[in-house]
């Protein structure tokens, strides 16, 4: 009698246990299709138009966002020139699907805006069909504030890639520059040198002392204790966050 109730309570408890596993069984297969049930397949967009992009990409549950556009040869203005994540990534439903969208080829000629006032040049851009990218302004003695110092790309460039012109402009007086140019230190004592920086806040590095002569680009008498190579270079734009690297002659 107390045999079969030991077996009659295995036999229950064998029962509850496998119950039990089919449950959580079921459970994870409804997890399964619950979450892949909310992935879907990224399609190829490359080469249709962003109208037609946009419906496919609607139809499964994502979304379509044109991040840049840019002049191409080969893709006619109004499709895709590229996309972000590939075709046949699987995510879940209300991703963004990055595009590129073709402008066709240039035709736009590209203005010269050097020497104009910044207001006046960004009329002139958006007047040939483009627009002011980057506006940088930098510190400088020989022009008038607010003026066009350089422009990238320069003007009647070709093969362009954005309908976009940054402009370097001269910084007005009552406001702080974006940069500085470089200067020429060769020859400059390093003391002299560190103060000049320090003083637009631009830090140098600890100096590092040469032995022996070094070859400069322009044929000077480098005395000890004066710059006789510098990073960067004479010319570049540096601002706050430049580190600058002397060498001094020992």
């Amino acid at each position: 009698m107390k045999s079969r109730a030991i077996v009659n309570f295995f036999q229950t408890a064998s029962l509850l246990m496998l119950l039990v596993a089919v449950g959580l069984l079921a459970a994870v297969t409804t997890m399964h299709f619950a979450i892949h049930g909310a992935e879907v397949q990224v399609p190829a967009l490359k080469g249709m138009t962003v109208a037609d992009a946009r419906r496919e990409t609607a139809g499964l549950g994502l979304n379509l966002d044109v991040d840049n556009r840019y002049y191409s040869d080969d893709v006619t203005a109004g499709h895709i020139l590229t996309q972000s994540p590939a075709s046949g990534a699987v995510v879940r439903r209300e991703w963004r699907v990055r595009v590129a969208e073709s402008l066709g080829p240039q035709k736009v000629d590209v203005p010269n805006t050097v020497g104009m006032e910044d207001r006046i040049a960004a009329l002139e851009l958006r007047r040939a069909g483009l627009e002011v990218g980057a506006n940088v302004h930098l510190e400088s003695s020989d022009f008038a504030a607010n003026t066009v110092l350089a422009q990238d790309p320069p003007a009647h460039a070709q093969d362009i890639e954005q309908p976009s012109v940054n402009l370097l402009v001269a910084a007005p007086d009552n406001e702080p520059p974006d940069g500085y140019v470089m200067p020429d230190l060769t020859g400059v004592p390093v003391v002299t040198a560190q103060m000049e920086l320090s003083k637009v806040g631009i830090k140098t590095a600890t100096p590092n002392y040469a032995e022996g002569s070094i070859q400069t680009a322009v044929s000077v008498d480098i005395q000890p204790g004066s710059v006789v190579a510098q990073s960067p270079l004479a010319g570049a734009r540096v601002d706050q966050t430049t580190l600058v690297k002397l060498t001094v002659q020992k």
